[in-house]
């Protein structure tokens, strides 16, 4: 999903980068799981299967498609109705489809509708922005609601299991939603292994990037979620949670679809849910319409904030996020320059030779604050918050009473927004965070510069090479994330020589003064 002319890619997750799978996003099933049902039932577990093949990465280099063997019944229910879908163990089934396939896209649209999508003004099409998306049936209006995906349709916390028992046994212990909805779509869906973006392959690409960082930061949350429902849940009840479905591997893959695809709607008290065709509609930082659910039609929703003709592609906003955090939610970068919304985090220090290091830290660590610490640059500045960092990192001995005001105002927790100011030591705090800019930037370019140029690459997913289109998307998001660094490097020295240069021209005034009272 992308915006302006975005890099498109098509890689996989790993044990330390499961949340970018939505790499593959874009490789993903459009087709109904292959199985048989009576005419005219519709169930929950059907709906998410189906969804799930909208959403599941396409796992197909160049070599054949994964399959898994299904051994289980899963029972179906919806309105009171129910039907036993059985998948024979001797049938292997195909998980996912050609991602060329015009076909698969009419059988999901298909399916949509016999299952109570109402009449769409919007198709599934081949773009030029995200290689699949939604594009304009017919003229939509500015102001006009678009989708009305029914409820029946959507997946949520309170959606119905195949296996009651098993989500019963999760409620029963107040897990929270979003592990909740990890461990239904892995009862909901038959996996094989993902391709993976490794750790060898992370650390390479992307270790000038805090982004690295996060990333290694989220599957670590990720990680401790599933060993502790392992310890408190699965390992009591194996009959309903059996390991070989329920382990870290398919957990990466579900927490994967959450976060590239789970929606929080705020008119439903901000439920989170995951809603089919939905998932098709590509991002654009020109827009500023989301996803929500309307009372009135009782139906997931969005209304546009533009009007679209014909053969346009429609999007929808995935909210003001950077670069980096669109990278590592939903698998792409956009064009260097057009996100207004990009910065890059910047890491931060004490001094562990400073004499004040130890009381510093104390009074960082009272507002929530560590060191270091990471804050955002844009390129339009950087926060408030980041120069109270800075004037407490660079403050002498004799500044021991204003320590706990700067931690206060570096942490935002301080009663007013009024930016801090201390002229003795601005200087010093300034060229601090320039430092640390400098540092940062030298790493980005021993990255780039490093690496050697790269090719122009094709995101064919039958053409392209796997870790070229890895390293292309790391190189991206490192050159956005350098450009705003020296924008940031540009302001800071031009401050500096600008105090310097009045420094000395009040210097020069002095001694004017002084030799004409001579």
């Amino acid at each position: 999903m992308m915006d302006g002319e975005m890099q498109e890619m098509m890689v996989g997750l790993d044990d330390i980068i499961m949340v970018l799978v939505a790499i593959e996003k874009k490789i993903r099933s459009l087709s109904p799981l292959i199985h048989t049902k009576p005419p005219g039932t519709t169930s929950m577990a059907e709906a998410s299967r189906s969804f799930y093949t909208s959403l599941l990465p396409h796992h197909s280099p160049p070599t054949l498609r994964p399959r898994h063997r299904l051994g289980f019944r899963v029972r179906c229910s919806l309105g009171g109705r129910s039907t036993a879908v059985v998948a024979e163990e001797a049938g292997p089934v195909p998980w996912g489809c050609d991602v060329d396939s015009v076909g698969n896209a009419s059988a999901l649209q298909r399916w949509l509708s016999e299952s109570g999508l109402p009449p769409q003004k919007m198709g599934i099409e081949r773009v030029d922005v995200g290689e699949r998306g939604l594009v304009a049936l017919k003229n939509i209006r500015k102001g006009e609601k678009l989708l009305f995906v029914p409820p029946s349709l959507v997946i949520t916390a309170d959606s119905k299991w195949s296996c009651q028992e098993a989500g019963d046994v999760l409620r029963k212990n107040f897990v929270p939603d979003w592990p909740l909805l990890a461990t239904y779509l892995i009862s909901e869906a038959s996996l094989k292994d993902a391709s993976r973006w490794t750790r060898s392959e992370l650390d390479m690409y992307l270790v000038a990037s805090q982004i690295r960082e996060r990333a290694i930061e989220r599957i670590t949350d990720v990680t401790a979620t599933y060993d502790d429902l392992r310890l408190r849940i699965f390992s009591k009840h194996p009959q309903l949670f059996p390991e070989e479905i329920f382990n870290m591997e398919t957990f990466k893959w579900s927490f994967g679809i959450i976060f590239s695809r789970l929606v929080r709607c705020p008119s439903m008290d901000g439920k989170v849910a995951l809603v089919p065709l939905a998932d098709m509609l590509n991002h654009s930082s020109e827009v500023e319409t989301f996803l929500d659910y309307d009372k009135a039609s009782q139906g997931i929703v969005f209304t546009t904030d533009r009007p679209y003709q014909p053969g346009e592609q429609v999007f929808i906003s995935y909210g003001k996020k950077s670069n980096g955090e669109l990278l590592l939610s939903y698998g792409f970068v956009p064009k260097e320059g057009s996100n207004p919304n990009d910065s890059v985090d910047l890491s931060f220090s004490l001094n562990k030779s400073d004499k004040c290091c130890k009381e510093k830290l104390e009074a960082l660590q009272k507002y929530g604050l560590s060191t270091p610490h990471r804050f955002p640059l844009r390129i339009t500045g950087w926060p408030l918050e980041l120069m109270a960092y800075a004037y407490l990192a660079v403050s002498p001995p004799s500044m021991r009473p204003q320590f706990e005001e700067m931690a206060a105002a570096a942490s935002s927790k301080m009663n007013t927004k009024k930016a801090l100011k201390y002229p003795e030591i601005e200087e010093q705090a300034l060229q601090f965070i320039l430092d640390c800019c400098e540092s940062s930037i030298s790493k980005y370019t021993k990255i780039l510069e490093g690496g050697g140029s790269l090719e122009s690459v094709t995101t064919s997913p039958k053409q392209a090479n796997r870790k070229l289109l890895l390293r292309q998307l790391a190189f991206d998001l490192c050159n956005s994330e350098r450009r705003i660094l020296f924008r940031a490097q540009y302001i800071l020295r031009r401050r500096l020589r600008d105090m310097k240069t009045g420094e000395l021209r009040a210097l020069t005034i002095m001694n004017g003064f002084r030799k004409l009272f001579k």
